[in-house]
């Protein structure tokens, strides 16, 4: 056999093998970014869900509360806020304001005895306390993701097959705003 013949089949051979390894790197990427895509889905999916419940909590509770505009204004305007956020730090904006909102409705709800017994009002509340469950481990589900996708973009030889293609960005994670995470860090005080 030829030496030419040689060194062309061995010239094949590795643009074969090195194009299966980048097609490799590229098929992981496109998986973890798809896997990444579909954790925020489900994440307006389930932020949808409470958006569409919020309305008929917070009727339930105006039906024993008429006098309390300013609480059912503050829901009503972070679930508009929830519902018009596009990017993750949007949403979690939004969410912190939302979960605010929230926590003054049931607090109003408190000062109302025969609400707390109502049967709507509990099942409203339980459902509602149910997405809260979801969204949380959605929001986990998305940013394992995220950081799979972003771990592996940083990595070599990933990067070096992301940059000649630049397709894969990093993603954001879903984390508690600034402002709220000095509340958070903050030690309870504990009184008797």
């Amino acid at each position: 056999m030829p030496i030419w013949l040689i060194v062309i089949v061995v010239i094949v051979v590795l643009i074969i093998m090195i194009g299966s390894f980048i097609a490799g790197i590229y098929n992981s990427l496109v998986k973890l970014d798809e896997r990444v895509n579909e954790a925020w889905s489900d994440i307006t999916v389930q932020l949808k869900y409470r958006a569409d419940l919020i309305p008929n909590v917070v009727e339930t509770v105006k039906g024993y509360a008429k006098h309390e505009k300013e609480t059912f204004q503050m829901v009503t305007e972070a679930r508009t806020a929830a519902m018009g956020a596009k990017t993750v730090k949007q949403a979690a904006e939004a969410e912190a304001e939302m979960q605010g909102a929230l926590g003054k409705l049931f607090a109003l709800a408190e000062a109302y005895p025969e609400l707390k017994s109502n049967e709507n009002y509990l099942k409203l509340q339980g459902q509602l306390q149910d997405v809260e469950d979801k969204i949380q481990a959605a929001r986990r589900f998305y940013n394992a993701g995220a950081k799979d996708l972003n771990t592996k973009i940083k990595t070599f030889p990933t990067n070096f097959v992301n940059n000649l293609i630049g397709h894969f960005k990093k993603r954001d994670y879903f984390e508690v705003p600034e402002g709220e995470r000095a509340a958070i860090e903050k030690a309870p005080e504990v009184k008797f």
